[in-house]
């Protein structure tokens, strides 16, 4: 009734015309899959080779390790024992209600996504911040990119690469990477001139004054954009789940379609405190950053 009232509103524009271009479009769409499907994943098979590995890696490593590795990154990145702790204590109750290796498959896909966003987004926010005509050109995609549904995401690649882990992870990359390349933008903008110009009065070149003044200064934006990457990641696993990603999101869903509510739930805490491990990790680093760089302006 709605798309009826749409096309009376507008009689000039007919119905035949409006399905033309709509057939016009899947068609066009289907033979680009269906001519370059095949190209495309040959291009993607290293990295799903590499998305794999990484899995069996996590799950054929002792429990008890990958405990000690997390809790020591955790304290490298806080120097917080307390933080610590809590980690430990998540991961334990992970294990011991059953979920560790849907666990392990979920962190391994955050991870790999995470590293794609970073190694994708950063550039592109250093880009941006060194031309406004860059940045006049990628604000509306990044608009796009956050304000469309996420269910919406997972059309073109099903129907490019069909399911599994590689159009899993290309629709989580394209969902979490505007936050990290948005705050990279932003934080290389905010570096004080005057540090800019000081360097420049050194004889510092512009790659000199990127990567030894404006990233450095930058970076704990450049981690919050990373952070809040990560978050959204963890918020896809569940609709990444229905083209065949496996991990913590595949009970969720199970739970949803046959109404397990005790499956959905521990599984939905599970993901949780990977949100609330990644998230005060990450806040913690950030803010020892932020210190460092404070003493050392006013040093």
């Amino acid at each position: 009734m709605a798309e009826q009232s749409w096309i009376n509103a507008f009689p000039d524009m007919d119905r035949a015309d409006l399905l033309a271009i709509r057939k016009t479009l899947d068609s066009a769409y289907r033979a680009f899959s269906r001519q370059y499907g095949d190209a495309i994943e040959s291009f993607f098979s290293p990295l799903l080779s590499f998305l794999i590995w990484f899995e069996k890696l996590l799950l054929a490593t002792p429990w008890w390790l990958v405990i000690m590795v997390v809790a020591a990154l955790a304290y490298l990145a806080s120097r917080s024992w307390k933080l610590v702790f809590g980690v430990v204590g998540a991961f334990l109750a992970i294990g011991y209600f059953g979920m560790w290796d849907n666990t392990m498959r979920t962190m391994s896909i955050i991870i790999v996504c995470t590293l794609l966003s970073i190694a994708i987004g950063v550039p592109i926010g250093i880009m941006m911040a060194r031309s406004q005509r860059m940045q006049a050109v990628v604000t509306p995609i990044l608009d796009v990119m956050q304000t469309m549904p996420a269910f919406v995401y997972l059309i073109p690649v099903v129907m490019l690469l069909g399911i599994g882990k590689i159009p899993g992870v290309i629709a989580v990359v394209i969902y979490a990477v505007p936050p990290v390349i948005r705050l990279t933008n932003l934080g290389i903008r905010l570096v004080d001139r005057e540090v800019l110009e000081a360097s420049t009065a050194f004889g510092a070149s512009s790659w000199q004054r990127l990567f030894g003044v404006q990233l450095p200064l930058a970076l704990p934006t450049i981690m919050a954009g990373i952070n809040q990457t990560i978050m959204m990641a963890l918020a896809m696993v569940v609709i990444a789940s229905m083209i065949g990603v496996k991990g913590l999101g595949q009970p969720v869903l199970k739970s949803i379609t046959n109404q397990y509510f005790t499956l959905g739930l521990f599984n939905g805490l599970a993901i949780v405190a990977l949100a609330i491990i990644f998230d005060r990790v990450f806040q913690a680093y950030a803010r020892r950053i932020q210190k460092h760089a404070g003493d050392a302006k006013d040093g």
